[in-house]
């Protein structure tokens, strides 16, 4: 997950890559249903956690704790305008908050894995946010989200090879400050999480116990982030870490066929300088089984614009999904004139894309071709699914849009229909109105000529 204290550092970073979009095919979508859960919706933390974390988000006002509930409103930060979004923290509970990964494979009973993020985005203000995932079951006709499950991650036999938060409990729950978990999948009777800060890969039993902790390699070094516990401080971008902050592993997808783990950069890597020289994203296969990295690596390449992926799922034994997005929020028909105001969106969403890409289709670089997406800013909707009205100056008829900063779920249904899911950011984002939180959406799409383009 990346907040707007990022931002600005994120935009900078855009570099050339192979020649894309401009003949990029587009395909259509139709909104087929459309569900959310409300922004602010919370949970109970398992009786046996620390008390500390009843009421979470102590920390997410900056450098001075907050110990009052509910009595500092969230902003969208300053790349976003400032705005209030009507949502006030500390949280009595744990947040349901924003959810950063569907797993390919779904529970006996039919129902999906999806997991929720760290918390409020960084190490230093997430310490109080226990991490978790769930099974949901999503009833698309009634515009509702069922909550089938929530289970807590927790590493009671010291598996986790750093200091957690919690050390000294006997359950040891883990939170937002020991890891940034961002993808999900479920192999036989495991779970595994791609997680951004090492970046690692975490294996689980399906009631949340931490199996294993693996770091990140890559031509036979450990690969790490700025937020990565085994970093000495100070360090040198390029010399001591090549993945960017918020860079770790946003995707992770279950490959057909292979049983493969294929775990995806949110970022571009870094070179020995700290520079971005091609801006493509690192993808490295994990063979579960075996509990290894393969060697092997290859490259999605971000069009011109797009600074990250929210999500990545394949759809056959070769083709996959990408959520492809640029770090803006609203729609852009309120795009501000001038100094930022109230009234508009300083950077308004653009990119925000479904890509299709083929991984068996390599070039000599190991770019994975692209073979066209779906724009989620411009989804047809003429039966009315959507649920949400969307503040635009612009006639919204007919019309479905996605103006979120962080898009971070997708997975295919059938097909005809994939299943698309937001991360809120709570209580920092909104998107679909300029002064209220965003909610977390799931929207099913219906898009056969995307699933059927090779």
């Amino acid at each position: 997950m990346l907040r707007h204290s990022g931002l600005a550092v994120a935009l900078s970073a855009l570099m050339l890559s192979p020649a894309l979009a401009q003949d990029e095919t587009v395909f259509p979508a139709k909104l087929a249903g459309h569900a959310y859960i409300p922004a602010l919706s919370l949970i109970t933390p398992p009786a046996d956690a620390p008390a500390d974390t009843w009421v979470s988000g102590k920390y997410a006002g900056g450098p001075d704790r907050i110990d009052a509930p509910m009595s500092v409103e969230g902003t969208t930060g300053a790349f976003h305008g400032d705005r209030g979004t009507g949502l006030f923290f500390p949280f009595i509970g744990q947040p349901l908050q924003g959810f950063s990964g569907f797993a390919m494979e779904r529970a006996e009973d039919g129902s999906i894995y999806a997991l929720t993020d760290n918390g409020f985005g960084s190490k230093a203000n997430s310490p109080d946010t226990l991490l978790f995932f769930h099974t949901l079951t999503p009833d698309l006709e009634n515009g509702k989200i069922a909550v089938k499950e929530t289970i807590f991650l927790k590493d009671p036999n010291k598996v986790v090879p750093f200091r957690i938060a919690y050390e000294g409990t006997d359950a040891r729950y883990l939170t937002g400050s020991d890891f940034d978990l961002e993808s999900i999948q479920r192999v036989g009777d495991e779970i595994f999480i791609g997680e951004e800060f090492g970046p690692y890969i975490i294996r689980a039993s399906l009631d949340g116990v931490v199996t294993a902790v693996y770091p990140t390699m890559l031509d036979g070094e450990v690969l790490m982030g700025p937020d990565n516990p085994a970093l000495k401080i100070p360090a040198t971008a390029g010399k001591d870490y090549k993945v960017a902050r918020s860079g770790g592993y946003e995707g992770m997808a279950l490959q057909p066929g292979t049983g493969l783990l294929w775990a995806m950069l949110e970022k571009p890597l870094m070179d020995d300088n700290g520079e971005v020289t091609d801006n493509s994203l690192t993808v490295m296969a994990f063979d579960p089984e075996a509990g290894e990295w393969t060697g092997e690596v290859v490259k999605f390449p971000l069009d011109e614009g797009a600074t990250a992926i929210g999500d990545f799922n394949f759809i056959d034994e070769t083709r996959a999904l990408v959520i492809e997005r640029d770090n803006g929020e609203g729609d852009p028909s309120l795009k501000c004139e001038g100094e930022p105001r109230n009234d508009c969106f300083p950077n308004p969403a653009m990119i925000k894309r479904i890509v299709l890409i083929d991984m068996a289709d390599r070039d000599e670089a190991g770019h994975v071709r692209r073979i066209g997406h779906v724009d989620l800013m411009n989804i047809d909707d003429p039966d009315g699914k959507a649920l949400l009205e969307t503040a635009a100056n612009r006639d919204m008829t007919g019309t479905y849009t996605v103006p979120f900063f962080t898009i971070e779920d997708v997975m295919k249904i059938d097909d005809g229909h994939i299943l698309v899911g937001t991360d809120n950011n709570l209580p920092f984002s909104s998107g679909r109105q300029l002064d209220e939180a965003m909610n977390n959406e799931f929207f099913l799409l219906a898009v056969p000529e995307l699933l059927a383009a090779k």
